[in-house]
């Protein structure tokens, strides 16, 4: 029953989401990474015990929602600064109030605190950078091709070629094969994603540039799930939240994306591939 959930919540969000990356206007899609970036947010503060404290998850959660919009208007820059500015103070001014309760925050609570309120949605931002560039609605499924692709890649080859597995306790199941299977599989589908390209929409794309960019991209991609897994291990919990039956909270689902975003970004300004 989980398995035929999941498949359901991806055939159904899957397209949702590629009608937003791909055919509506930027907008659209700084409005939709803007809720995910708030939602991943409050999964992170709930997961690590930090949403008891009143007020701490409202004021991140805010400010998740608005560094992704502040990027859309072309002040991405002037919104992420005063997010910090204000989400520190605001912190630390909750921090000082509770200090003398029987469950006062922690450090570690405003420092989770900042990394959800400004390192995910800084991150996921990516993305409505790259659909505001020339061949934007290309270029912001390169981190989609290169997250949701080398997730499948290391699936597949962990079940079929899977032998060394326990490469890290953080992920003992998943084996060296799906690693290097994942890796590959990024600069796979975005070699054919460059070839499409090619032929459908008449672009002159590097293919050497787009596997540099599948095989880099993947290889964060996995960095970021096993990182987002170790914050999961730690606090010993299974799933950020239950938003998306089958596939655990927003956070879950866009964990590998808040390091594969940023670096396909970077990547494009360095080397552009079309």
């Amino acid at each position: 029953m989980s398995v035929l959930k999941r498949i359901l919540v991806a055939v159904v969000m899957a397209p949702l989401f590629f009608v937003v990356l791909f055919f509506l206007p930027p907008v659209y899609l700084a409005v939709v990474v803007a809720g995910i970036s708030a939602i991943a947010s409050f999964e992170l503060l709930r997961a690590t015990g930090v949403a008891h404290h009143n007020g701490m998850y409202a004021f991140t959660a805010l400010s998740a929602a608005a560094i992704p919009l502040g990027t859309w208007l072309g002040y991405g820059g002037a919104v992420l600064r005063v997010a910090a500015l204000v989400l520190m103070v605001l912190l630390f001014w909750i921090a000082i109030r509770l200090y003398d309760r029987e469950r006062p925050a922690r450090f570690e609570d405003v420092l989770i605190c900042l990394f959800g309120g400004l390192a995910i949605p800084w991150a996921l931002s990516a993305l409505v950078e790259l659909k505001g560039m020339e061949h934007g609605r290309f270029l912001v499924l390169l981190p989609v091709i290169c997250a949701f692709l080398t997730d499948g890649g290391a699936y597949f080859a962990g079940v079929f070629l899977g032998r060394h597995r326990g490469i890290t306790r953080v992920s003992p199941n998943k084996s060296l094969e799906g690693y290097v299977g994942g890796i590959l599989a990024g600069a796979v589908f975005l070699l054919i994603y460059g070839v499409l390209l090619e032929r459908f929409a008449g672009l002159d794309a590097s293919l050497e540039v787009l596997a540099l960019y599948g095989l880099v991209g993947s290889a964060v991609t996995e960095l970021g799930d096993l990182s987002f897994s170790f914050v999961k291990r730690q606090f010993g919990v299974k799933d950020y939240g239950h938003l998306l039956p089958g596939h655990g909270g927003m956070l879950d689902r866009f964990d590998s994306m808040v390091f594969a975003a940023p670096t396909l970004l970077l990547l494009v300004e360095l080397a552009p591939a079309f």
